[in-house]
């Protein structure tokens, strides 16, 4: 029986920390050994060396993107004026189906997709080979329209759960953004899908802007979504201006039906605090950010508060690509050795396979080469 020895940078078995310095031993067929290269070569004096890799580890996953925008070119523009690019390339009808496949084939297969169309939520119900969730995109300013959406989504979400297939995509709702979804039909969302078992995700202090609109009421996101909503964000949030987006969602009840948080980087050390607390996992998306004149997530803050950090691509608008092992390489450069590879790797991995509800394929003797996968950036 033929051995092969490979070496790498980070390797990460799917379980515990990834470790620096990793090497593994594999036949044809099964994984042998994981170890540093010294102890297998020790150990396997047989196996001949085959290369070196950067990561060694099980396949990432991607945690958070808009598939259906995927023929958005990308954009570099203040978070308030891209909306603008977003609704303006809607309306060219480009954002469908063809455009959500197409971004299918150039993401990883384990994926968090933002749906806004029936038939996208269909067909990756039925496609394939994708796993993960897709979560139904949910708009409604105007708290006197909540029950009628609420009604409508509650349908929706219960047939769509009909199409499921073992092993394919999931269903999942996605309230959009705490300024875009007024304070009570976020909470019968949220309370809904806490009761009946639908992951969720929620774009939470993306921009500056944001912590605007719920603190003071002001600022140009405040002023865009009162001139064409004609309601006023304290209608909106349902209380006075005042407490962090955050803050906000604790008062609703909604961060302890525990939804993912996307973005979050525009929070205080006390949200951090409430988002650990009630155990929410959150996504980050770096390129995006910075294309957006987002900020930067704050991961050491995070991770220091025990909060499972996964990672997304957003969309082509914004983040360029959806290959999820750009976005690692550009979070390393960002982060540099304040963020290590390793954790970038841990949340590309465990942290997405958790937020996606999968289950992490492990490299440890007797599991199948394929579980393996050689990370090239």
């Amino acid at each position: 029986m033929q051995l092969k020895l490979y070496t790498c940078d980070v390797l990460y078995s799917g379980m515990g920390t990834p470790r620096n310095n990793g090497a593994i031993v594999v036949s044809e067929e099964l994984i042998v050994a994981t170890g540093t290269p010294d102890e297998l070569k020790q150990m396997y004096p047989q196996a001949v060396f085959a290369g070196h890799h950067r990561v060694i580890a099980p396949e990432p996953a991607n945690a958070h993107t808009h598939l259906d925008l995927s023929a958005m070119p990308y954009t570099e523009k203040p978070y308030t004026e891209w909306i603008g690019e977003v609704i303006a390339f809607s309306r060219t009808g480009k954002r469908n189906l063809e455009s959500a496949l197409q971004g299918l084939t150039q993401t990883a297969r384990k994926v968090g997709d933002i749906v806004t169309e029936e038939n996208v939520m269909e067909a990756l119900l039925q496609h394939e080979s994708a796993q993960g969730i897709a979560y139904w995109e949910v708009i409604g300013v105007n708290p006197e329209h909540a029950d009628p959406i609420f009604q409508a989504t509650v349908e929706r979400l219960r047939r769509w759960r009909k199409l499921e297939r073992p092993g394919g995509m999931k269903v999942g709702l996605s309230p959009h953004t705490p300024h875009t979804v007024s304070g009570k039909l976020l909470k019968m969302l949220c309370e809904f899908a806490d009761a009946e078992g639908f992951p969720m995700q929620i774009h939470v202090a993306e921009h500056p802007s944001e912590l605007e609109f719920h603190t003071s009421g002001t600022g140009d996101l405040a002023r865009a979504v009162e001139g064409w909503s004609g309601q006023k964000t304290t209608d909106i949030l349902g209380h006075a201006n005042g407490p962090t987006i955050v803050e906000h969602l604790h008062l609703l009840g909604v961060l302890k039906t525990r939804p993912t948080l996307i973005h979050v980087v525009n929070v205080h050390e006390s949200d951090i605090r409430l988002i650990a607390e009630a155990g929410c996992p959150v996504v980050t998306c770096p390129r995006s950010n910075q294309a957006l004149d987002c900020g930067v997530f704050n991961w050491p803050a995070f991770a220091q508060h025990g909060v499972e950090i996964g990672m997304g691509t957003d969309s082509t608008g914004s983040g360029k690509t959806l290959n999820i092992l750009d976005e690692i390489q550009f979070a390393s450069t960002l982060y540099g050795e304040e963020v290590p590879l390793r954790s970038l790797v841990r949340a590309a991995v465990k942290g997405n396979y958790r937020v996606l509800g999968l289950n992490v394929p492990f490299l440890r003797r007797g599991e199948p080469v394929s579980n393996l996968q050689f990370w090239s950036f």
